[in-house]
């Protein structure tokens, strides 16, 4: 699709890799709702992006709640043919630790942000975008899931986290096939390590080590870095049923 045919939600779209994607978006000439959970923030970023962008509270876990913010964004943006899902949580804990061995509620909240919500927005926004006139190649619309090479390489720690986001890699193919009949890609951006608001109150030490654990270039990735994924993925109608490893060729140690 083209650039300024975009009108995207962005989940977790008011900080960290959903603002940059955002941002993106609209100096690309395009529209986007932020979807989020914290208000201030969400507005705020809005009201810097313009007329272009807009915000709607969202719990990306409530499946009535986001079936009525997707539509109230088409409606908002006279179109919907684009959702990026960065909503996450990092749930992260061993499952034996010195307290004890984990809640399952912990385990079970990280997957229910993170997977299953990525799928509750997946299936509102595919519901939505099949009503659209098709363009090249029969598409109407694109749905984009950020995942992580946690995916692959869980460290010790990161159980919840890692099966969460493996879920997401492992229901990208499937998503794509059944959307084939109409017209709707799905695909997955698996960040490495990203400098996000997380890492800001970082020691310079840790993030120092960080930084020089990457291979090239030795340092965290640029949350723009990610976005110009996104954006590539929308413009290239090929991209399908596939995730995208975005990571300066770092594989992650068991801890």
């Amino acid at each position: 699709m083209k650039s300024s045919d975009v009108r995207a939600i962005v989940t977790g779209g008011a900080s960290g890799l959903g603002l940059a994607t955002a941002r993106r978006i609209v100096a690309d000439g395009g529209r986007v709702t932020l979807l989020d959970l914290s208000d201030e923030k969400g507005r705020a970023a809005a009201a810097e992006l313009g007329e272009a962008a807009s915000y709607l509270h969202l719990d990306v876990t409530d499946e009535a709640a986001a079936q009525a913010a997707l539509a109230q964004a088409k409606e908002r943006m006279d179109g919907l043919n684009a959702a990026i899902c960065c909503a996450g949580i990092l749930g992260a804990g061993r499952a034996l630790g010195r307290e004890g061995a984990m809640p399952l509620a912990t385990f079970s909240n990280t997957v229910k942000v993170n997977l299953i919500g990525s799928f509750n927005i997946a299936k509102a926004a595919a519901d939505l975008m099949q009503h659209n006139e098709a363009h090249a190649d029969g598409e109407r619309g694109a749905i984009v899931f950020t995942a992580s090479i946690a995916a692959w390489e869980g460290q010790i720690g990161q159980a919840a986290y890692a099966a969460s986001k493996g879920g997401v890699v492992g229901m990208t193919l499937p998503l794509a096939r059944e959307f084939t009949r109409i017209g709707v890609r799905v695909m997955t951006v698996a960040p490495g390590v990203f400098h996000t608001p997380m890492v800001d109150g970082m020691p310079e030490a840790v993030y120092q080590s960080l930084c020089a654990q990457v291979p090239f270039p030795s340092r965290l990735g640029d949350p723009a870095e990610f976005a110009d994924t996104v954006a590539y993925i929308l413009r290239n109608g090929y991209l399908n049923g596939s995730a995208i490893r975005v990571d300066g060729a770092i594989r992650l140690q068991p801890k």
